[in-house]
């Protein structure tokens, strides 16, 4: 019949279309917040997907390491991940190639070879594609040089995670039977814990010692300036005790203080170098006041892209795990147009070089906007605040880094006065160069004109008692700072290091600085007595450059492990039988349960201490240990006003009659009523540091004096 011809030849035109639809090739990227960028730059006969990650990895349930044997991993498909793996498979299948375009790290090598062995690629075709920053011309770019996976980058990964492992999964079952349960030790956690302890144990044993000195205020003419006590007959001299003090003074007499000597230089301040991962988690710290895991995830927001209106899906800044302070000459030079253009000639470094530390991984550049046209004022209304704040951190950098030095005109004079010796200091801006940017500098604080045998006039002088202050706890930016000086750990590590040592309660933000706990004191001696080398910074930056080595393709991962782990394995021989068991004692909370009348105690769990029964595991009864501030309830009258944290960790303060009272208040309430408007007084940190108290309404002006 006629008719069933007719509609056979539709269908195989359909079919047809079918598969040049499939024959596309695949991309296979991390994140799904970039995939439709990408996609949007390459054009349509690509499709890219994101593998999520890492599709494979070891157990979680078992070491996973066949120690016996060449510590072969045992690695399986991540569960949970299966119906992504099995779409991968089949977009594989379908695809006219297959590109692998994770992260330009070790971290993303693994991930691609990974994602080779589970589609089955050969390790020796080019699939392989890498960009630092997601814009079309970076993008388009590397796809015009794929190359094949770098095993030895693979390698490196590989050798550092079955490290990790090993230390992890044989020191914290010892631990678990020595000390208590859900503890934890790793080579880079376990060396910033003994950092915090070391630190601690420094400020306990930490002596103040008594010092004095003497600022004075003198004028030339009308022009006042400061000068400080220097030393007395042409030597310097400390001022120990206050009978120091009384001799210095004894010696003076009148107003009239000679000009001894006048010394005139040019300094120059060279600009700063563009941010690595540390360099950037300090500044955002220290400027902006984020904790490094915020700084990392919104960094990770500006390198996936912003939708810019008309412009468009662009990733704004360059990929931020680096130690690179390396900068592309494109970058360059169009840096250099940007400031000659902006500021002018004089003002651009055109295009010198930067040379990287030591040991630095060199893949990829420092942390910069992808475009430096796009400055933060033109892209504002794209982002949101946190992002503007970082993304203007990492533009200035960048941009101050590519401009000339800074100059100073310095001026230092010798004031004196029957043999004492006043020196003051001072310094104009002569040419801002980089600082037109990024101002890093002090204030201008010039001398009035002044020669040699001028006389000046004393307005006072204030002698004034000091005493010696111990070495500040570590905030999270100082101690990355030290462990990057230390050689300990890499860009990507830093982040989730701090995190652990804090979710283990081995140690705990206070006012911004690492407090250790009980815990953390307890589980640091035991790994420094029995695992000495895990704890030495020494060993571990040694372990940091083996596995560049193994990166650079110098050695082979299985000695670099293997010579870790035999003096290792005698240790944790030694720590089973020698380590001896410690208990924490639950400490006695001073009342009563509501439930069963047996005695509450203190204990220590994963979070912190809490109140628990005593009658347990017959009674169940915990209760969470607030702090009470000493003040009523300014709301019901009846409660008493607690510390609380936020799920974040933010203090602030509410009654303890919670739910039946709501009150709430970022501010601590001082127990007084405001005399003006009647609404409870608080008491607000000012800038510079200090208190302040104030009236908690908005309508009301009300505050008193501030208080240092």
């Amino acid at each position: 019949m006629p008719t069933t011809t007719k509609t056979t030849k539709p269908k195989k035109k359909k079919t047809a279309t079918k598969k040049t639809v499939k024959g596309k090739n695949l991309v296979i990227v991390e994140s799904p917040a970039k995939a439709k960028t990408i996609e949007k730059y390459l054009g349509r006969n690509f499709k890219v997907v994101a593998s999520v990650g890492h599709i494979r990895d070891l157990k979680k349930s078992s070491m996973s390491v066949d120690i016996e044997h060449d510590y072969e991993p045992q690695y399986i498909n991540i569960r949970g991940k299966a119906p992504l793996i099995n779409s991968l498979k089949k977009e594989a299948k379908a695809a006219k190639a297959v590109y692998l375009a994770s992260d330009p790290d070790r971290e993303g090598e693994a991930i691609a070879w990974h994602l080779a062995h589970i589609l089955n690629l050969p390790l020796d075709e080019k699939n392989r594609v890498v960009f630092n920053e997601i814009t079309k011309d970076a993008v388009k770019n590397a796809f015009k040089e794929p190359r094949t996976i770098d095993v030895d980058l693979v390698d490196a990964q590989q050798a550092r995670r079955i490290l990790d492992r090993l230390v992890g999964y044989s020191i914290s079952p010892i631990l678990w039977k020595k000390v208590k349960k859900g503890l934890s030790a790793g080579r880079v956690q376990s060396i910033a814990l003994k950092l915090i302890v070391d630190r601690e144990n420094e400020i306990n044993a930490f002596v103040p010692k008594e010092y004095w000195s003497i600022n004075g205020d003198f004028k030339k003419g009308t022009k006042k300036f400061a000068a400080a006590f220097w030393g007395v007959d042409g030597k310097k001299r400390a001022l120990d005790t206050n009978e120091d003090v009384i001799q210095v003074m004894e010696r003076l007499d009148g107003p009239d203080y000679q000009a001894d000597k006048v010394e005139k230089k040019k300094r120059t301040r060279n600009a700063p170098l563009p941010y690595t991962t540390s360099s950037l988690q300090q500044d955002a710290a220290n400027k902006i006041n984020f904790r490094t895991r915020k700084t990392m995830m919104v960094a990770q927001q500006l390198y996936e892209g912003i939708t810019l209106g008309a412009q468009g899906h662009q990733g704004l800044i360059t990929y931020m795990r680096t130690d690179s302070t390396r900068i592309s000459p494109v970058a360059q030079a169009a840096a250099g147009e940007y400031i000659v253009g902006q500021f002018g000639e004089n003002y651009s470094k055109h295009g010198s070089k930067v040379v990287n530390k030591a040991g630095a991984q060199d893949a990829h550049e420092a942390i910069r906007p992808s475009n430096v046209l796009n400055t933060p004022d033109l892209i504002a209304k794209y982002l949101d605040k946190d992002q503007l704040k970082l993304y203007t951190l990492i533009w200035n950098r960048f941009v101050a880094s590519q401009m000339t030095a800074a100059i100073f005109d310095t001026v230092k004079v010798n004031l004196s006065q029957n043999g004492v010796i006043f020196v003051a200091n001072g310094s104009q801006i002569k040419f801002d160069g980089y600082l037109k940017i990024y101002n890093d500098s002090d204030k201008n604080n010039m001398l009035p004109e002044m020669a040699e045998g001028d006389v000046v006039k004393k307005v006072n002088l204030k002698p004034e008692q000091h005493f010696t202050q111990p070495p500040a706890r570590y905030s999270e930016a100082t101690l990355i700072k030290t462990l990057e000086e230390n050689g300990v750990g890499r860009p990507s590590t830093y982040a989730p290091t701090l995190e652990t040592v804090q979710k283990r309660y081995y140690a705990r933000l206070v006012t911004k600085r690492f407090e250790p706990t009980e815990l953390g004191e307890i589980v640091n001696k035991l790994t420094v007595e029995f695992f000495p080398n895990i704890v030495n910074t020494e060993f571990t930056a040694e372990m940091e450059k083996s596995l560049d080595e193994v990166e650079e393709g110098k050695r082979k991962w299985v000695s670099v492990v293997d010579q870790f782990y035999k003096p290792f394995a005698v240790e944790l021989a030694k720590a089973e039988v020698d380590m001896e068991k410690i208990t924490i004692k639950d400490e006695p909370a001073g009342f009563e349960c509501d439930l069963c009348g047996h005695p509450m105690v203190i204990k220590l769990g994963r979070f912190g201490k809490f109140y628990a029964c005593s009658n347990f595991p017959e009674c169940h009864n915990t209760k969470a240990i607030v702090k009470e501030i000493g003040v009523i309830c300014p709301t019901c009258h009846k409660g008493q006003v607690i510390e609380r944290k936020t799920k974040k960790n933010r203090l602030f303060y509410g009654c303890d009659r919670y739910p039946e009272c709501e009150f709430t208040s970022w501010d601590k309430p001082i127990g007084r009523d405001c005399p003006k408007s009647g609404h409870f007084l608080v008491e607000k940190k000012v800038r510079g540091g200090g208190k302040q108290v104030v009236c908690s309404s908005e309508d009301c002006d009300y505050q008193e004096e501030k208080q240092k």
